[in-house]
């Protein structure tokens, strides 16, 4: 399962008639919580079965990164041929999920900001322009190339970053926010930086949006789950970009359960180089895989 929740997979148990899938099924489902846990159960309608050749593993990384980085794109954004797209976080699941998402559309350029160390990482993956956030100042280093700006920004970050991406934005541009990482500081609780984060958060009128000729939309995949035929229709998209090839999910790393305080420690020191999953019990592959990273 994926390791920051929502996005499981395993075998159907029992069979149910509004999905098409039987005991025995590989399956992948959605739900809000409680999926660390070797049985689940969850409503048929958010089931979905796995195409042919994706691993659990992939399947534990597919459906909440893709179906949020495919719906800011495209339902919000509405990525079209020759645009730009900023994407923060560009390493991590979502963001690895836009980056390969914007090449299947014709001469996309993707800024990606991520630490230096994976920029590698993201040129293989298709983005245009890594940014190292920690050594630039990313605004500035769009700029430099992209004087104007962007046409979308995927902003996960919140505080002042969402301010930076509305100015990041072109004419008739649009910025999607869909999280708040900035609260999120180190090991410990920092009320401290979790007030400025709050003080820092963005702020505009509709009044001003109209002038400015930009729009502004948050997203949250855990509110639309009673949105079944929308979902399912996205679901359907990107698995069939899967069987053509076009996208795959990137796991960075497998851990059993009983190594779940590792597990958070890797993305929270921000190592991992796409989805850290969690399964039941560890493989010998899974245990090799780590001693490597």
């Amino acid at each position: 399962m994926d390791l920051e929740g929502g996005s499981p997979h395993g075998q159907h148990l029992t069979p149910s008639p509004p999905v098409l899938a039987w005991v025995g099924d590989k399956v992948m489902i959605l739900a809000r919580s409680g999926l660390w846990q070797e049985v689940v159960t969850v409503p048929a309608n958010q089931t979905f079965l796995m195409p042919e050749g994706m691993s659990f593993e992939e399947a534990a990384a597919f459906l909440v990164n893709y179906i949020t980085a495919y719906m800011i794109l495209f339902d919000f954004g509405n990525l079209r041929p020759h645009q730009s797209v900023l994407v923060h976080m560009a390493a991590g699941g979502v963001g690895t999920a836009a980056v390969q998402l914007c090449q299947t559309v014709e001469n996309v350029t993707v800024f990606g900001t991520a630490s230096a160390s994976k920029h590698d990482a993201l040129r293989e993956n298709g983005a245009t322009h890594p940014i190292d956030y920690r050594g630039a100042d990313y605004v500035e280093e769009v700029r430099k190339i992209s004087p104007k700006g962007v046409d979308i920004v995927l902003d996960p970050l919140g505080g002042s970053d969402t301010t930076k991406g509305f100015h990041l934005l072109k004419p008739m541009g649009k910025l999607v926010t869909y999280g708040v990482a900035n609260l999120l500081t180190g090991q410990r609780k920092n009320l401290m930086a979790m007030a400025k984060t709050w003080w820092n958060q963005f702020s505009i009128n509709a009044l001003q949006l109209l002038h400015l000729n930009k729009a502004v939309c948050g997203y949250h995949l855990g509110y639309l789950d009673e949105e079944v035929e929308l979902i399912s229709g996205v679901v359907t998209k990107l698995v069939a970009l899967y069987s053509q090839g076009k996208i795959k999910p990137k796991v960075d790393s497998v851990w059993p359960f009983d190594q779940v305080v590792d597990a958070m420690k890797r993305m929270q020191e921000k190592k991992n180089v796409g989805k850290v999953v969690l399964v039941p019990e560890a493989s010998q592959k899974d245990e090799s895989q780590k001693v490597e990273n």
